[in-house]
């Protein structure tokens, strides 16, 4: 898994792009508070490799709870900036600073 911010200088936010390497997967998406935990709208595109990456826009000076939606299964970012427990889902979410 991997995480790319690209800060524009133009706008108050950042580019991040979301690869997961998920061969066997159907869908992969990446869902947080930046979209209500909603996939639709945040699927990631699954690439000839197998990995699915997907680019979002994200107000800059924030961090984002996140995780990933892999066939109706969450999944962490094992590259997150960090992690931050989540009472309501009984576990960690990661967690994205831009």
């Amino acid at each position: 898994m991997a995480i790319k911010k690209q800060y524009l200088k133009s706008k108050p936010v950042c580019k991040v792009t979301f690869s997961v390497p998920a061969k066997d997967a159907d869908t992969v998406a990446v869902v947080g508070d930046f979209n209500d935990w909603n996939p639709k709208g945040s699927m990631l595109k699954k690439l000839k490799n197998g990995t699915f990456k997907g680019t979002f826009e994200l107000p800059k000076e924030n961090s984002y709870e996140f995780r990933y939606l892999v066939d109706d299964a969450y999944v962490n970012d094992s590259e997150a900036d960090r992690y931050q427990w989540n009472d309501y889902a009984g576990t960690e979410n990661a967690v994205l600073e831009v």
